[in-house]
C-alpha cells in the first residue's frame, strides 16, 4: 500500500483539553521559574553552565543515533583525536549542535526568530558532517520519510507533508510561533510537535526541533538565558517521545496526550536541571577557597573558571587565555591541584603531544555517571560507569 504524505492540522489546534492540562501547566511553570532563578543567581553562567550545553548537544544527537559521550567530546576539544572515523563524525555533529545553540542566542539578541534564522541554524548543524550533501541550509524540495534505515516510502513509519504544500504549513507554523496564545508552554508543545510533523529538511529535523525549545523560552522571556534543554528527558523516554508524536493525526485525543507528555517533560527536566546547576554552583564555591589555599595565587579564580568551562584541557594552551600567568606558573598551580586530587592527568606529554588534564568531578555531575580512565593501546580514555 502506498503511504500518502501526512497533512497536518493548522495551528492553533482545536479541542485542547484545558481542564485536563491545568494540573501540569502550573507545576511546569513553577519548575521553570525556579530554574530561571538559578540563572539569575549565577555570577558567570557562561563558565558554570558551559558543560550543560555540551551535554545537551550530546543527548540530542544521541536520539538521532550518535554514540559519543560528553567525556569524549571534551577529550576531542582538548586535542585528543579518536581513532575511529565514525566517532569523529559523531563528535563533529555534537559540536555543530552546540555552535547552532550559541549562534541562535547571539542572533536573537538583535532580531526575532524567523525562518531565515532556521535555515542558518540548519546550515551550521550540517556543516562538514553526515548529511552535509542533503540540501544544507535549504528547505526540502523533495518528499522525505521516516523509518528504519534503507526502507522505502511504502515501508515508512511516517511520511511528512508533500513539499508542494509544505511552505504553507511552515508559514502557518511561524505565525503561530509569534502569536499570543492562552499558555506559552502549551504553545511551545504545539510548536515543537508541528515542526517535527512538517519535517521541513531532508536531514537534521529532530535536532533543530529540540534547539527550538530553549529559543522559544528565551525569546518569550520565560528564561533569561536559552539554556533549558529537554533532550535528557526525551532520550530517557525515547520510545514514548516518538510514539506520542506519531499518534498525532491518528487518534482524536493525540494532541492532548502529546501536550501532557511535553509538560511532564518540562517539569521533570527543570527539576533535574535545577539540581544539576545547584550542584555545579556548590562545587565551584567549595573549590574556590580550596584552590586559593593550594595555589596561594591571584590567578586561582581565573584558573578555576577555566576548569569549569573546559573540564578536559590541554595544559599547553592555558597561557594563551586572557588573565592567565606564564606557562611555568600555570604548571606549578596545576600540579598542586593534581596532587590534591582535583585534577587527573589524562594524557602525558609526549613529543609534540601536550599534556591533557581532566576535572572528573564536574564531568560526573553533568553525565550523572562515574568517569574513570583506562588504558587502550597506550591511550588513556574515558569510560563512563553509571552510578548505583
Amino acid at each position: 500500500m502506498h503511504m500518502k504524505p501526512f497533512e497536518p492540522t493548522r495551528l492553533p489546534v482545536e479541542n485542547v483539553d484545558w481542564p485536563r492540562l491545568v494540573r501540569f501547566i502550573g507545576p511546569a511553570s513553577r519548575a521553570l521559574a525556579q530554574f530561571n532563578g538559578i540563572l539569575y543567581a549565577v555570577r558567570n553562567p557562561d563558565v558554570l553552565l558551559a558543560p550543560l550545553t555540551i551535554q545537551e548537544a550530546v543527548l540530542s544527537s544521541r536520539i538521532e543515533g550518535t554514540q559519543a559521550t560528553l567525556g569524549e567530546v571534551l577529550e576531542f576539544e582538548a586535542g585528543s583525536e579518536p581513532h575511529e572515523e565514525a566517532k569523529r563524525l559523531d563528535i563533529h555533529e555534537i559540536l555543530n549542535y552546540r555552535n547552532a545553540l550559541t549562534l541562535s542566542e547571539r542572533r536573537l539578541k538583535g532580531r526575532p526568530f524567523n525562518l531565515n534564522l532556521l535555515l542558518e541554524l540548519h546550515g551550521v548543524l550540517l556543516d562538514s558532517v553526515r548529511g552535509r550533501d542533503k540540501a544544507r541550509g535549504q528547505f526540502r524540495k523533495q518528499q522525505n520519510w521516516i523509518g528504519r534505515p534503507g526502507c522505502s516510502i511504502d515501508e515508512a513509519d511516517f511520511v511528512p507533508p508533500n513539499p508542494l504544500v509544505m511552505n504553507e504549513f511552515l508559514d502557518n507554523w511561524e505565525k503561530f510561533y509569534h502569536s499570543e496564545y492562552a499558555d506559552l508552554l502549551v504553545q511551545l508543545a504545539l510548536v515543537h510537535a508541528q515542526f517535527e510533523i512538517i519535517h521541513p529538511f531532508i536531514d537534521g529535523n529532530g535536532r533543530l526541533g529540540r534547539i527550538l525549545i530553549p529559543l522559544f523560552l528565551y525569546e518569550r522571556s520565560i528564561l533569561s538565558r536559552p539554556v533549558f534543554y529537554l533532550s535528557g528527558y526525551f532520550e530517557q523516554n525515547r520510545e514514548a517521545y516518538i510514539d506520542r508524536l506519531r499518534q498525532i493525526g491518528k487518534e482524536p485525543d493525540a494532541w492532548n496526550g502529546w501536550i501532557e507528555f511535553f509538560l511532564e517533560a518540562v517539569i521533570k527536566q527543570a527539576q533535574q536541571n535545577t539540581a544539576t546547576a545547584l550542584s555545579i554552583i556548590k562545587l565551584y564555591e567549595k573549590l574556590k577557597m580550596r584552590v586559593l589555599t593550594l595555589t596561594r595565587s591571584q590567578y586561582a579564580i581565573p584558573l578555576l573558571d577555566v576548569l569549569f568551562e573546559k573540564p578536559v584541557f590541554s595544559t599547553s594552551k592555558l597561557d594563551q587565555r586572557n588573565g592567565m600567568p606564564s606557562k611555568p606558573m600555570i604548571l606549578r598551580m596545576l600540579n598542586k591541584l593534581r596532587d590534591d586530587g582535583i585534577l587527573r592527568v589524562f594524557r602525558e606529554a609526549s613529543g609534540r603531544q601536550s599534556q591533557i588534564m581532566a576535572f572528573p568531578e564536574l564531568i560526573n555531575l553533568c553525565e550523572g555517571k562515574n568517569v574513570v580512565t583506562r588504558k587502550r593501546s597506550g591511550h588513556t580514555s574515558f569510560t563512563a560507569v553509571t552510578l548505583g
